[in-house]
């Protein structure tokens, strides 16, 4: 057969369908699975069965209550909610609904009910860990703790340092939520929690997934075609340092907006030492070429799943010489 098929490219860039590829987070134990595809279900070890019947026990009594102030994008805050169910479950804590990010670079001033189907995410998780919308309010204006924990940190750390904060405050705050638990050598049912929550708990609130739906469909009508997220913003290449291929007005600007950016720790980055570390995203251009080299055809419609492409048009001539039908979400 010819290697020119999209549909027999491995990768991130699915043309023939709108289902998103689901990445398996490391150690989380969640794949998708096909019919036939995989094998009979192996005897439960004794840990496997514990952990069932830990889960179908419901969630113990509630030593206090955690807050949670998630950080990042969207897809960073569903991994640290996620994180953090599992972390409430560990604290055995009541978890109050998680206040989204609303002061980072897009400013964006949604809720979690605005974007996430609350009482669904509720209900989902009554037999595992108990969520409440709001704190009593007689401890509203009480005292609390508040901690940054300790990044990657496995369940001895959230036991014997955080865990005896109950012994002086009701309410425990976790300042942020991203990359605050370990991603190996968690117990089975602290892993398969963390992936229920990411993949089934957190459903997008139904006028999203209607909107998301209808999108879908419209895209899918015009046949096989490649939904693309460009790493190629302002705040992830200010971040990050990297300014291959920009002018050196657009590098300084960038300069600019890290050097400004108070909670960004890492302020001179040699952007030649990120590239060659892998740690840059690919460029407008390079993607083309990319995806012409996995021998996807130049009548294939892209879809830019990205926010504002740094640089505008000027960074987009050579992707759009290749794929002439490129769409943007505005």
């Amino acid at each position: 057969r010819r290697r020119s098929s999209p549909r027999r490219t491995r990768g991130r860039f699915d043309s023939w369908t709108a289902r998103p590829k689901t990445s398996r987070r490391r150690g989380c134990g969640c794949r998708p699975r096909r019919a036939g595809s995989c094998p009979a279900s192996p005897r439960r070890s004794s840990t496997d069965v514990r952990a069932l019947a830990l889960q179908s026990s419901g969630p113990e009594a509630s030593r206090g209550y955690l807050l949670v102030h998630t950080n990042g994008g969207l897809n960073q805050m569903r991994a640290g909610i996620s994180d953090m169910v599992a972390v409430a479950r560990i604290l055995k804590a009541t978890l109050i609904i998680p206040e989204l990010d609303k002061k980072s670079f897009w400013l964006d001033k949604s809720n979690f009910s605005d974007v996430f189907d609350e009482e669904h995410f509720i209900r989902y998780l009554a037999n595992d860990v108990k969520v409440e919308k709001n704190l009593p309010k007689e401890l509203v204006k009480a005292p609390k703790s508040v901690r940054y924990f300790k990044s990657w940190s496995g369940v001895d750390y959230y036991q014997n340092e955080i865990s005896p904060l109950w012994e002086h405050r009701q309410v425990i705050r976790a300042a942020k939520s991203d990359s605050r638990l370990a991603n190996n050598f968690l117990p089975p049912d602290i892993q398969k929690l963390r992936c229920r929550t990411f993949f089934q708990a957190l459903r997008f609130a139904p006028p999203i997934e209607a909107l998301g739906n209808l999108l879908v469909e419209r895209m899918k009508s015009f046949g096989p075609y490649i939904a693309l997220h460009l790493r190629y913003e302002k705040d992830m290449l200010a971040f990050s340092g990297c300014t291959y291929g920009l002018s050196d007005t657009e590098s300084e600007e960038l300069a600019m907006i890290r050097g400004n950016t108070t909670y960004w720790k890492v302020k001179d980055i040699d952007p030649l030492e990120q590239r060659s570390h892998g740690h840059c995203p690919l460029t407008p251009k390079e993607v083309g070429m990319f995806l012409s080299a996995l021998g996807y055809p130049s009548s294939t419609p892209v879809y830019i799943a990205a926010g504002e492409i740094y640089g505008g048009e000027s960074h987009m001539v050579d992707l759009q010489s290749r794929f002439p039908i490129l769409m943007n979400k505005v």
